[in-house]
């Protein structure tokens, strides 16, 4: 004997209906925009990251009418668009502010003092992870590694650096946020909204005057290696084993002195193993 999904208390539910269409003018203003973007692509569904950037800067968020109109537009399912959407922490799914704060909050930032910063601003703007500012300014999450470990604790604000941040830094950019003052990132250009960063991160052009110029490149803290790399720089300092004999390498490296600190990354360290003068005795047994 069976019984029916009523009986054992079990709900299915009302399938959800489509989702609404754009507004006519809106349509034919993205359907215009789409087009030249797929038109840069041999296979239509590659358009769909950028598709997915362009319906975000139209409403600030993926909405299931965005995602029916990339479906459409590649001749996908919404399940393929879906799928997608929900995978890349870039595309939003819910309403969210104008300037998205990210703390990165990964490893190397947490330490140099990320935590500290994600804490405060959480208690100074009164939102928790993910949240909005009632004025709708800020979004504020935490993030994972931005790949600018060089300037830990790195805050940004719609993917553009703010490096070397403090708690009191950090208050400080977002009060700005809010009062509209302007924010100058530590690279790139000056800051726009989230949804025209969308938009060009949809492949269409900066159109502010200047921007462009302003993009900059990497930092002086990322290009140490490269200048080390061309002699530009002081060689490293190479460091022996010590105690024991070596050869000068070329361009002979300064020796440390007795006083400067050698990490264990520096040179080999004495353990029971290498050490004749303190050889370790046999491991005791559990109880011994």
């Amino acid at each position: 004997m069976t019984t029916s999904s009523s009986e054992r208390g079990v709900s299915l539910g009302m399938p959800g209906l489509p989702a609404p269409a754009y507004p006519d003018d809106v349509r034919t203003r993205l359907e215009t925009d789409a087009r030249e973007v797929i038109a840069r692509y041999p296979d239509s569904r590659s358009a769909l990251l950028p598709l997915l950037h362009l319906v975000q800067s139209e409403e600030g968020h993926v909405t299931r009418t965005g995602m029916r109109f990339c479906a459409e537009m590649l001749g996908l399912t919404t399940a393929e668009v879906t799928a997608v959407a929900t995978f890349y922490t870039m595309y939003r799914r819910r309403p969210s502010g104008d300037y998205q704060v990210g703390v990165c909050t990964n490893t190397l930032c947490a330490v140099m003092g990320g935590d500290a910063i994600f804490e405060t601003l959480q208690e100074h703007l009164g939102v928790g992870n993910g949240e909005t500012t009632a004025d709708g300014k800020v979004t504020l999450e935490h993030i994972e590694c931005n790949a600018a470990c060089d300037f830990a604790p790195v805050v940004m604000v719609n993917w553009e650096f703010f490096d070397n941040q403090t708690p009191g830094s950090a208050k400080r950019l977002v009060d700005d946020l809010r009062e509209g003052r302007p924010v100058q990132p530590t690279r790139g250009a000056r800051l726009c909204t989230f949804k025209e960063t969308a938009r060009i991160l949809a492949g269409f052009p900066d159109e502010r005057p200047g921007a462009v110029e302003e993009s900059g490149g990497a930092g002086p803290a990322s290009l140490v290696g490269l200048r080390l790399a061309r002699g530009e720089t002081a060689p490293a300092r190479v460091v022996h084993p010590r105690g024991g004999p070596h050869e000068e390498p070329q361009g002979k490296a300064q020796e440390p002195s007795p006083a400067e600190h050698l990490s264990s990354h520096d040179a080999p360290q004495d353990t029971s193993a290498s050490d004749p003068a303190h050889p370790a005795g046999p491991a005791a047994e559990e109880g011994e």
